[in-house]
């Protein structure tokens, strides 16, 4: 085993004179506020390591992060039958767009572009009350964390509403097109709510736990999902979740990971450990700048690459 908390440190130390640290978001006026000198890193391990550096225990917006968890959700809910109404593949286009959707009548390339969450969501939203399922979201990030401060950000949840025309249109076009069961109104508020859940990287690395175990959270023991889904789930951040930027990330990093415009990235690392990195600043597809040097780092000096050393 890597003395990871030194390689950690050392990390932080070459990335703290990085200069260019990309872009906050301001599309989302809350997420502008952002400041763009923060940085942390927390692996943890399945074995029962937690290792950190920076700012790993300053809660902020997973954004997008949140799709992996409703994902599960709702391959959890209504098995591969989900997969008639979302697809499996790399979209090539902005996480927001609506250019594929008239072509492929209403059925998004892939679960982790806004389209795809927003059809994840109706899923885990049926026979429930937008609270309800709020709730149970919530309920089940808590418990995967052991951890009932995890809270959702009101003050995000209402400026995304307040933006959310992008998300909107798209949910209305799958509306016309029969892919969304539920009113779209209440879809985009279940959906607006879970993008502002606020996790630290602390807590982000040990809700992923799950996918590094085989589906067990190791931290109780408890069966979250089957191993061949926690294969597919991560075969699809591997190829999905970084937008437009994906091909990219595997390149340079070669782990599965999933990123959010708050700035974090999470990553898994197969049988051995989940990652959580945190910078606000995002580079022109959306994703954390520095946290996915500091990622291609980390695996440069581990040899953690699901493609080898």
């Amino acid at each position: 085993m890597h003395d990871l908390q030194s390689l950690l440190n050392d990390i932080n130390q070459t990335l703290i004179s990085y200069e260019d640290r990309g872009v906050v978001a301001d599309y989302i006026p809350e997420l502008a506020k952002q400041d763009s000198q923060s940085f942390g890193m927390t692996v943890a391990t399945v074995d029962g390591q937690v290792l950190s550096v920076g700012d790993t225990d300053v809660p902020f917006s997973i954004q997008s992060i949140s799709k992996v968890f409703v994902l599960t959700m709702a391959l959890g809910k209504i098995g591969d039958t989900l997969w008639k109404r979302v697809g499996r593949e790399p979209s090539g286009s902005a996480f927001n767009s609506i250019v594929q959707l008239e072509h492929e009548k209403g059925i998004p390339r892939n679960p982790f572009i806004n389209a795809g969450a927003i059809v994840t969501t109706d899923v885990v939203l049926a026979g429930h009350k937008p609270k309800e399922t709020i709730g149970e979201i919530l309920r089940f990030v808590r418990g995967l964390v052991n951890e009932d401060a995890i809270y959702i950000d009101e003050h995000v949840a209402r400026s995304e509403t307040q933006t959310g025309y992008r998300n909107a249109a798209l949910a209305n076009y799958m509306r016309a097109f029969g892919n969304l069961d539920n009113p779209v109104e209440e879809v985009l508020g279940v959906y607006f709510h879970q993008c502002a859940i606020a996790m630290s990287c602390s807590e982000l690395a040990r809700a992923g736990l799950y996918l590094a175990n085989g589906g067990v959270n190791p931290q109780g023991g408890i069966k979250v999902i089957p191993p061949r889904r926690v294969r597919r789930i991560n075969a699809i951040m591997m190829t999905c979740g970084h937008y437009d930027g994906s091909g990219d990330f595997a390149f340079r990093v070669g782990l599965p990971g999933k990123s959010g415009v708050g700035g974090g990235i999470l990553a898994i690392v197969p049988n051995k450990a989940a990652i959580a990195v945190w910078s606000p600043g995002l580079d022109t597809n959306g994703n954390s700048k520095l946290g996915t040097v500091a990622l291609e780092i980390l695996v440069a000096k581990t040899g953690w690459s699901v493609f080898g050393a």
